[in-house]
């Protein structure tokens, strides 16, 4: 069986889907965009602001299990426009000193118009 994972200091889902699901020791973080949690408004206007909103609400929901950034073990990055590419990434290497797989892609949009949207797949210990 799997646990879904609801996180109250990460932004509800905008749809029929789960924040999060743990099964066994591993954790998938649905897509995550630059929500407030508090006012499920978007954050920022750059890049860079909404790169930090977007990996501070992945740390939230893995905070939610015990987890933190240095158990991501893959991220898939959804950027509006790749030219963002270096500026996103200046930020993300703040964040994820373990440097997990990733791939990042351009997309032509994303949901409530944002510049990024980040997912992420997590291991933690058995009984964490």
């Amino acid at each position: 069986m799997f646990k879904r994972i609801l996180a109250e200091k990460a932004p509800l889902p905008i749809g029929p889907y789960s924040q999060a699901i743990k099964w066994r020791n591993f954790i998938f973080i649905s897509g995550q965009i630059p929500v407030d949690s508090e006012t499920s408004k978007v954050v920022g206007e750059d890049i860079e602001i909404q790169t930090k909103t977007v990996i501070e609400n992945i740390k939230n929901i893995l905070n939610e299990v015990g987890a933190d950034l240095d158990n991501v073990v893959k991220t898939t990055i959804y950027l509006k426009n790749i030219k963002d590419f270096e500026k996103m990434n200046y930020v993300y290497a703040k964040y994820f000193k373990n440097k997990p797989a990733r791939t990042t892609v351009e997309v032509s949009n994303l949901p409530k118009n944002v510049l990024v949207e980040i997912e992420a797949i997590a291991i933690i210990e058995e009984g964490e």
